[in-house]
């Protein structure tokens, strides 16, 4: 991968469960499950089918006293599944209540997520928030406080509306909501430090669905504090747009230094997998190179010149074979993540296009020689023909991985150096 600079806003660093987030730790991907968290079964199944996609953080919903009494459980279970992916316990009105009945619970989540807009109204809400906090602190856990722009704090909001009407100038609604969604959240951090949560507990985030206003109010609330902040525009949507506007909004922020998780909150189309979210996460930060999570396949995207739709296919057949062998992959073969490979449809940019990567095949176009030259570091490796080029070139590739990035090879040591993983505690 390409080396490249960001400057990345200096932030605090916080501990979730065994891993760090913020300072100079790399940018971790999140992801939150869809079951039912009353299911403990089908709770650490999907958490654990996340983590192997590759998410370092899940988030669970903890909404009612039979969800907060099986997190012990599904944390259970998943060490029993050797999965140490810490959990996230997402409370909305009733956290208080919930990790006052269910110590096991608390004491299961590496971090609780508090929305100030709901956990209640006047002094009832300031004491519920106020036992959330001192129980985070009892226990050493992070908190998230989350602020959402569907859920503000609406006390806060009309006295914020009441002072702009009072100006000689009044800002219009959409700047008053922006700045009451940063005033919730950092009053919030202040009260929480006064509680005796340390300011190493904290993250921040205040979430929109408007990609212009993300961007807009993680610049401001970047600028004014020292938090880590988790990225995401909520309610994205589904398919392309949710893919589409996440990115957009991220993108911007990440290349200005500022996020330090994320989470893609798309709507899975029916039937789709949960670890969507995950893999386009994943996809956004080693696109801009960020960081690396798994081999990548450049793919030309078709023109009159490739009729035959084989190289799509195999485009696609290659790039979910090497995310199907990360599991496994990124604990033999370090640096594999990486890897490039060029998957090409015909002369014009194939060879070129496949002389770059690490290993690439170029494919005949219309009316072309019917073989695909295979290229290995720049090199023209072998010549594939007939009816099996697709598993022909999967076994080069397994035998590349194997070579270059097993004990001993040249890959693994080029990359051990440049390396960063998500560091844990200790």
């Amino acid at each position: 991968m390409n080396s490249v600079t960001i400057a990345r806003r200096p932030t605090r660093q916080v501990r979730v469960g065994h891993l760090i987030v913020g300072s100079d730790a790399p940018v971790m991907v999140q992801s939150m499950t869809n079951t039912d968290t009353v299911d403990a079964l089908a709770t650490a199944q999907q958490v654990h089918e996340l983590a192997q996609a590759g998410s370092e953080v899940v988030r669970i919903t903890v909404n009612s006293p039979e969800a907060a009494a099986r997190v012990a459980e599904i944390r259970q279970r998943l060490d029993d599944m050797g999965c140490n992916v810490p959990l996230v316990g997402d409370f909305h009105f009733n956290g208080d209540r919930l990790l006052k009945d269910y110590p096991d619970c608390a004491r299961a989540l590496a971090k609780y997520r508090i929305n100030p807009g709901n956990v209640g109204k006047g002094a009832k809400g300031d004491d519920k928030f106020a036992f959330m906090i001192r129980t985070a602190a009892e226990l050493d856990k992070a908190v998230r406080i989350g602020v959402n722009w569907g859920s503000l704090d609406q006390a806060l909001l009309a006295r914020m509306l009441d002072a702009n009407n009072h100006r000689p100038d009044p800002l219009p609604l959409e700047v008053v909501m922006r700045e009451a969604l940063i005033v919730s959240a950092l009053e919030s951090a202040d009260k929480a430090i006064e509680l005796g949560l340390p300011a190493n507990n904290i993250i921040l985030s205040c979430k929109v669905s408007n990609v212009q206003d993300l961007i807009t109010v993680y610049r401001d609330l970047g600028s004014r504090c020292d938090y880590p902040l988790h990225l995401g525009l909520t309610e994205a949507g589904m398919g392309s747009k949710g893919i589409v506007a996440s990115s957009a909004a991220l993108a911007v922020l990440l290349q200005e230094g500022i996020g330090d998780t994320i989470r893609i909150s798309l709507t899975p189309q029916p039937g789709e997998t949960r670890t969507k979210e995950v893999v386009v996460a994943q996809e956004l930060l080693q696109t801009m190179g960020l960081r690396s999570f798994t081999p990548l396949v450049t793919a030309c995207p078709g023109c009159g010149r490739t009729t035959s739709t084989f190289f799509q296919e195999l485009a696609d057949s290659i790039q979910h074979f090497l995310r199907e062998q990360m599991p496994v992959w990124r604990l033999q073969y370090p640096g594999v993540e990486d890897m490039k490979v060029a998957v090409m449809g015909c002369v014009v940019n194939g060879p070129g296009e496949s002389k770059l990567a690490d290993i690439g095949i170029s494919l005949p176009g219309t009316g072309e020689v019917p073989v695909a030259p295979v290229y290995v570091d720049g090199q023209k490796d072998v010549t594939l023909k007939g009816d099996n080029i697709a598993e022909a070139f999967k076994a080069i590739v397994e035998n590349y991985v194997r070579t270059r990035y097993g004990e001993g090879g040249v890959k693994r040591r080029e990359t051990a150096a440049r390396t960063i993983p998500i560091r844990p505690v200790g």
